[in-house]
């Protein structure tokens, strides 16, 4: 099965991927960026 992803779906899996890479340096703001578009994303359904 083939499934399309919206971009703000795609930037949440790209977030999600760098999460370690940020640490400890941009940990807090990569937490902050990856809950906002978390909750844009359950918004829309």
């Amino acid at each position: 099965m083939k499934k399309e992803l919206t971009d703000k779906e795609w930037e949440l899996i790209q977030a999600i991927r760098n999460y370690h890479k940020a640490y400890p340096n941009g940990e807090k703001a990569l937490i902050w960026y990856i809950e906002r578009l978390l909750e844009e994303l359950l918004d829309r359904k």
